[in-house]
């Protein structure tokens, strides 16, 4: 992770400038951070702490992704050739909604082994306002603005996924 860290943006080829930001994202503040700390806490791999991690993964993406949206200017003139970058504007836009609205249906997945992570999908209402701006075309600042929409969303879907993880009935 540490390694990870330092080549996203440092190194001769850093490759968050090489379309690869987002897979680094999931796999480290996802897989690694949700699958690997229950591995770590388990002693044993759970398809429960795999389904888990989608969600988180994909917000934690949704916020890289909204933020190389508003960056594709600036970042096409620097020579970053971020997955925003790559893929163009539009594909961009659909790919943050993708993120943004695929961890409520993992909730529903997740729900049949732990029925409380449906407690999860509370938290839909506040995807809809950055999920509108971006599909709307908002630029710049109003990317910031959604920006700021997705953290929170991000915190209190983890709040109450992880309430449902932990409470069993």
């Amino acid at each position: 992770a540490i390694g990870a860290a330092w080549t996203y943006t440092g190194g001769s080829r850093p490759y968050g400038y090489h379309g690869l930001g987002e897979v680094a994202v999931f796999a480290f503040f996802g897989v690694a951070a949700v699958a690997g700390t229950a591995y770590v806490q388990m002693g044993r791999l759970t398809w429960l702490a795999l389904a888990a991690s989608v969600p988180v993964g994909l917000l934690s993406c949704a916020l890289l992704v909204i933020n190389n949206l508003r960056d594709i200017p600036s970042d096409t003139m620097a020579g970053k050739r971020t997955l925003a970058v790559l893929i163009g504007d539009q594909r961009t836009r659909v790919l943050y909604a993708g993120c943004t609205l695929i961890p409520f249906g993992m909730v529903v997945v997740i729900a049949v082994a732990r029925p409380l992570a449906l407690l999860a999908l509370a938290t839909l209402p506040l995807a809809v306002p950055p999920i509108r701006a971006v599909r709307a075309g908002a630029r710049g600042p109003a990317l910031i603005g959604a920006l700021g929409q997705t953290g929170r969303l991000q915190l209190a879907f983890g709040l109450l996924l992880t309430v449902g993880l932990a409470v069993t009935i």
